[in-house]
C-alpha cells in the first residue's frame, strides 16, 4: 500500500501546484469541481494499479487528471514516458497508427486511473495502448446525486444526457469534441468519452485488434459501438471480424456482430454484479477476487496475468500454479490403456451400427499357444464403412492389446489438437512528450 499512497500523494501534490493557473480559466467551474476531482483520483488509486506509473508520469498527467476525452498512448513498463493527445488527429500524428489496443477505465474517471489500467494492458500484450479518459464534470455531479454513478450499468444513459451542462458552461474541447460541433445533433445520446472512442474505432487509418474496459469503461465502449453501428454499419462488421473485446468488472451488452467478447468478473465483485446484465453469463470468474485491479489489494483482479493468458490462447487463470507432471507407473499406464480401449471399441460399434447386420459373420480368431505372438492389426475403412472390427478374445495378451490401441488412437488424438492463435503482435513502442492541457 505504500507505493499506492506515494503515487497518489505525488499526483495530488502536483495537482495543487497547478490549481491557481486552472482556476484563472473557468473560475467557478474549476473551483466547484476541484474537491470532487481530488476525491475521484483517490478512488481510482484504490481500484487501479497506480504504482505501475512512474513519478514523472504522475507529474505529467496531474494537470489533466479530469479531462474527459483526453487520449493517452501508454507504453509497457520500461518503454518510456506516456504521451498525451488532445485530439484524434494528434493521436494519429504521435504514433497512434501503430497502436493496436485500446483501454477505457471507469470508477472515478481520472487520468491516473485510466493510465494505470492501460499500463496493465500494455504489460500483458507488450505493446502500447490507447487510453481514453472519462473525466469528471458538472454533469457527473448531478448524475451521481441520482445514483447514476453507482448504477452505471442501468442508468448510464443519464450521464450522457447531462453532459449538456458542461457544454453550456464551457470545458476543454478534447478528443472528438470538434466532431460533436460539426454534427450539431440535438438528440445526442453519448458522452464525449464515448464519442472519442467511436471516432478512434471508425478511423480507417487506425487498426484496433483488442478493446478492453473496466467497470464504467465497459459502458463507454458499448455506447461507442452502438453509436458506430448506427452511423457506419460496415465499419462495425470490420471491427467484429478483426477485434476482440475483453471486459473486467461488469457485463454490458455489446452489438450482436461482436462474438469475441470475453467477460471477466471477480467471484467477490458485488459491485460489478450489481451493474451487470443478469442474462449475460461470465466467461471467466476469478475466485477470491473483487472489483479492484490494484495488486496491493488482497482481492485484486490481476489484469496483466489474466489478459496475457486470454491473448495467448489460455483458458481460465488458475488460482494456484499448476503442479509438475508426474510419470505414471506401468500399472497406471496399463489401466489407462484398457479404459481408452473400451471407449474406442464403443465408438467404433456406434459408427458402424447401421450396417452391422448386413455384414457376413467373420470367423473367430484362432487361439494361439504363444502369448508373445502378435495379434493381427484391426483396420476400419472410414469411407466405405463396410467392415466391422473383429471381437477381441479374452485370451489376447495385454501387451498385444496395448499395441493395437496405440496404433488406432494415435491419429485421432493428434488431429484433435487445435493450435492457439495469438491475436496480438508486438509493435514498435512510441514515445513522446507534450505540454499539459489545461482543464
Amino acid at each position: 500500500m505504500f507505493e499506492t499512497a506515494f503515487a497518489l500523494g505525488l499526483t495530488q501534490f502536483a495537482r495543487s501546484l497547478s490549481f491557481p493557473e486552472r482556476v484563472r480559466h473557468r473560475t467557478m467551474r474549476n473551483a466547484a469541481l476541484e474537491p470532487w476531482r481530488l476525491r475521484n483520483a483517490g478512488i481510482d488509486a484504490l481500484y487501479y494499479d497506480v504504482k505501475a506509473l512512474t513519478s514523472d508520469e504522475n507529474f505529467y498527467i496531474s494537470d489533466s487528471i479530469a479531462s474527459e476525452g483526453l487520449i493517452m498512448i501508454v507504453p509497457p513498463t520500461g518503454g518510456g514516458m506516456l504521451t498525451l493527445c488532445d485530439s484524434v488527429e494528434e493521436f494519429s500524428l504521435r504514433g497512434g497508427r501503430d497502436v493496436r489496443a485500446m483501454a477505457v477505465a471507469g470508477i472515478g474517471g481520472s487520468a491516473i486511473g485510466a493510465a494505470a489500467f492501460a499500463r496493465n494492458v500494455a504489460d500483458a500484450i507488450d505493446a502500447p495502448v490507447a487510453a481514453v479518459v472519462s473525466g469528471y464534470g458538472l454533469g457527473d455531479i448531478v448524475n451521481e446525486a441520482i445514483g447514476g454513478a453507482f448504477l452505471f450499468g442501468w442508468l448510464g444513459h443519464v450521464r450522457s444526457n447531462l453532459e449538456v451542462i458542461d457544454d453550456v458552461v464551457g470545458r476543454p474541447k478534447l478528443g472528438a469534441y470538434g466532431k460533436r460541433d460539426e454534427d450539431a445533433d440535438a438528440n445526442r445520446r453519448t458522452g464525449l468519452d464515448a464519442d472519442t472512442v467511436a471516432t478512434l474505432l471508425s478511423d480507417p487509418a487506425l487498426s484496433f485488434t483488442l478493446i478492453t474496459g473496466h467497470s464504467r469503461g465497459n459502458r463507454v465502449i458499448a455506447d461507442a459501438l452502438y453509436a458506430l453501428k448506427a452511423s457506419d454499419p460496415g465499419r462495425i462488421e470490420t471491427l467484429a471480424n478483426t477485434a476482440r473485446i475483453v471486459t473486467f468488472g461488469g457485463r454490458i451488452k455489446m452489438p450482436e456482430a461482436f462474438r469475441e467478447v470475453i467477460d471477466v468478473v471477480g467471484e467477490l465483485d458485488w459491485f460489478g454484479e450489481m451493474n451487470s446484465r443478469p442474462k449475460i453469463a461470465a466467461d471467466i470468474k476469478v475466485p477470491f477476487c473483487g472489483h479492484s485491479t490494484n495488486t496491493d489489494m488482497p482481492t485484486a483482479l490481476q489484469v496483466t496475468k489474466i489478459l496475457g493468458e486470454i491473448v495467448n490462447g489460455g483458458a481460465m487463470p488458475a488460482a494456484m500454479p499448476p503442479a509438475e507432471p508426474v510419470e505414471a507407473s506401468p500399472v497406471q499406464a496399463a489401466t489407462t490403456v484398457a479404459a481408452e480401449t473400451a471407449e474406442l471399441v464403443e465408438a467404433v460399434e456406434e459408427a458402424v451400427s447401421p450396417t452391422i447386420d448386413e455384414l457376413p459373420a467373420l470367423p473367430a480368431m484362432p487361439e494361439t499357444e504363444h502369448e508373445s505372438e502378435p495379434v493381427p492389426e484391426v483396420k476400419v475403412e472410414s469411407e466405405a464403412g463396410t467392415q466391422a472390427a473383429p471381437q477381441v478374445t479374452q485370451e489376447a495378451s495385454p501387451p498385444a492389446e496395448a499395441t493395437i490401441v496405440s496404433e488406432v488412437i494415435e491419429k485421432p488424438a493428434a488431429a484433435s489438437r487445435k493450435p492457439a492463435t495469438p491475436i496480438m503482435v508486438p509493435l514498435p513502442r512510441s514515445r513522446g512528450k507534450r505540454t499539459r492541457p489545461k482543464t
